[in-house]
């Protein structure tokens, strides 16, 4: 619908594109066609007007000068940033040109696509581009760098991403912040936390680091990384020897108590005490405050799977509010992901059946640098588009040796000449959210969103619908569902009988009211996704995949012989990077720091603020020392990926190991290991 765009001074609907849980509705003001302000839509039901810094300074990385307005060929050497204006005509020939040499000289496998989820909407980060590379045959991507570990561990106990929904949690009496710094990546859950805690409800956070949200609890636990699924473990060995658990609740609801009843003996106080570094009277405190509370909520976050455990630690944690029964109580169970409720129809969007070959060999995104230097047979050309890999995939250094390759024919579809844009041969300027058509579905509260472009496009940016038809055009493919609209592919997507949650929500009815509430009805009203169709604590799925039915702490792989563990978490101004090259946002920000606890600071000589060098074999980086009690021993914790500035050192991804996941093939970003010293 153009009736935006047409209209030059006005305030107009929207929806927040970034990957954050909260998927804000938005109001867009204009003056005389240009963007002046976004502020939050306070008819939201959830958002309710609120936004965070990142998306109310949203405005200057729209317009900022840096921003990317025509197509660029690369001049200089790769990683230069060298560039000079072109044509799109120049541009899709270029590509296309080399595209049709490479499949007919090494075929369309020596093609990879690599993004992500820079832009949320399912049209920018999974339709058009996934149509098109179907058609190709390129090399597939598996997109696990995120929360594809604890999707899994929490689909074998509960079947799915299904959480209960965050607006009752207004009645919870106990919230449980675990691995998640909301403050800074859900605020609008903290919001909800607020107003329960006016209610009597008490906030305990659990995390390696005393971040923001960390500060606003009533209990703060430090835990030692990628122990957190000892510290469930012994909670639910206190909730069996105290008879605190529901047992009515699990003979009808759940599957294997008695089993994990059996199993949890193992992990009593003292011997979880020692694996992640809380007290014996806190493991008892927490379990006896979550046996007695009710409701009680556990929001579980990204961090704890981020590790070679993580799909188990995940798995672990979603076994607590069966044991006391809070599922059907308003306001208790737990969240890890909501995206089940919106699950949109992926086979009608991304046409899987536009591949022809169906052993088309699947490249992790997490081995990006494996990939490129190493692959057989070799990837030719490299696509990128909704990510910087140059900054965000693990073995940062790899990553980088391999965009450098003079032989890897790369394009990059972005706003900004990013770190990975300047190792690309071509650059295609990319259009914000704000001017494209699109649909939203958030991975944690239950409505589905429409973005209406509000401006016109910014110098010559396309959008990945318009990038790919051009590509279509020029390949000379003519499959039909290469050239659709956007209305048709959303009305496709949203067309999904597999998911009773949808029925009646279509273009027509979103472009009518914006956002529209998914009909959720509650978790256990029905069966599960499960083989059982119960909460598996004993998981017969599990046992047949190859990994314990029950419930299991497993210690980290060694990743040598260095003194700390080092997670490198996200920072409050920037969403992975972007924003990291908008000065507004790297002046809220301040600089890169390295938060260490006092004892190992003061064995290592280094004071607040000294400079030091963190290093492994996979790489260093030069940061600030921040010294306190806001980790524990043995750990440090950075936060942010800040931009790759001449004569810094701050790229963390140089340090984090691309290994994969116990499950679903996600990262390990929080399983390297470390030295640290002054410089």
């Amino acid at each position: 619908m153009e009736s935006f765009v047409n209209q030059p001074t006005g305030i107009f609907p929207s929806v927040c594109s970034l990957d954050c849980p909260d998927q804000c509705g938005l109001l867009v003001h204009k003056q005389d066609g240009k963007i002046v302000k976004i502020q939050g839509d306070p008819n939201h039901p959830v958002t309710k007007g609120s936004i965070c810094n990142k998306v109310r300074n949203m405005t200057e990385r729209i317009y900022d000068d840096k921003r990317l307005k025509y197509p660029l060929k690369r001049t200089g050497a790769k990683g230069e940033g060298k560039f000079e204006r072109i044509s799109w005509g120049e541009a899709i020939d270029t590509i296309a040109s080399h595209w049709k040499k490479l499949v007919n000289t090494y075929g369309p496998e020596s093609i990879l696509p690599y993004s992500f989820y820079g832009n949320m909407g399912n049209l920018s980060a999974e339709g058009m581009d996934r149509r098109f590379f179907n058609r190709l045959g390129a090399s597939q991507l598996d997109r696990s760098i995120c929360s594809a570990a604890g999707s899994v561990g929490y689909k074998y106990t509960m079947g799915g991403s299904f959480g209960i929904d965050p607006e009752d949690t207004i009645h919870s009496k106990l919230i449980i912040f675990w691995g998640i710094n909301a403050v800074s990546t859900n605020m609008h859950q903290v919001v909800l936390a607020q107003k329960a805690r006016k209610n009597g409800a008490k906030i305990v956070v659990i995390d390696v680091h005393k971040n923001q949200t960390g500060r606003l609890a009533d209990w703060f636990i430090p835990i030692n990384p990628g122990s957190d699924s000892a510290l469930a473990l012994g909670i639910m060995n206190i909730l069996f020897a105290e008879n605190m658990a529901d047992l009515d609740f699990l003979k009808q609801y759940a599957v294997g108590h008695e089993e994990l009843r059996e199993h949890v003996v193992q992990y009593d106080p003292v011997t979880v005490s020692s694996i992640t570094g809380v007290p014996v009277v806190d493991i008892y405190k927490l379990a006896r405050m979550y046996g007695k509370t009710s409701p009680a909520f556990i929001r579980i976050g990204n961090g704890p799977q981020h590790h070679d455990n993580g799909g188990m630690c995940i798995r672990t944690i979603a076994c607590l509010p069966a044991l006391t029964g809070q599922w059907l109580v308003k306001g208790g169970g737990a969240l890890k992901g909501n995206g089940g409720y919106l699950s949109h129809n992926a086979a009608n969007l991304q046409r899987p059946d536009l591949l022809h070959n169906k052993n088309t060999r699947v490249i992790n995104m997490n081995q990006l640098g494996q990939a490129l230097l190493d692959a057989e047979p070799p990837v030719k050309s490299l696509f990128v588009y909704g990510t910087n890999p140059a900054v965000v995939a693990p073995e940062g250094n790899k990553v980088r040796t391999g965009l450098a390759r003079d032989d890897l024919f790369t394009v990059v579809h972005e706003l900004f000449l990013t770190e990975t844009a300047a190792y690309a041969d071509l650059v295609l300027p990319a259009t914000s959210s704000f001017e494209n058509t699109d649909f939203y579905t958030s991975y944690w509260h239950h409505y589905i969103q429409l973005q209406q472009p509000v401006v016109e496009r910014y110098g010559e940016a396309k959008s990945n619908v318009e990038v790919y038809q051009l590509l279509s055009k020029e390949m000379r493919f003519e499959d039909q569902p290469l050239f659709e609209t956007e209305k048709e592919m959303i009305d496709q997507a949203l067309n999904n009988p597999a998911n009773p949650y949808l029925q009646g929500i279509d273009y027509k009815a979103l472009a009518a009211r914006q956002f529209i509430k998914a009909d959720v009805k509650p978790l256990l009203s029905g069966r599960l996704s499960t083989p059982s169709g119960k909460i598996e604590l004993y998981s017969e799925k599990m046992k047949q995949d190859g990994y314990p039915p029950l419930p299991t702490y497993t210690p980290l792989v060694d990743d040598g012989d260095f003194p700390f563990l080092f997670v490198a978490g996200p920072n409050h101004n920037f969403l992975n990077t972007t924003f990291s090259n908008n000065e507004k946002h790297i002046s809220l920000e301040k600089e890169p720091l390295l938060h260490m606890n006092s004892k190992d600071a003061s064995a290592l000589g280094i004071e607040d603020g000294d400079k030091i060098r963190i290093w492994n074999n996979r790489g260093e980086c030069v940061l600030k020392a921040s010294v306190g009690e806001n980790v524990l021993t043995g750990a440090v914790v950075t936060q942010g990926l800040w931009a790759d500035l001449p004569g810094t050192k701050q790229l963390v991804n140089s340090l984090t190991p691309d290994r994969v996941a116990d499950m679903g093939n996600g990262a390990t970003f929080f399983s390297g290991r470390v030295c640290v010293e002054k410089l």
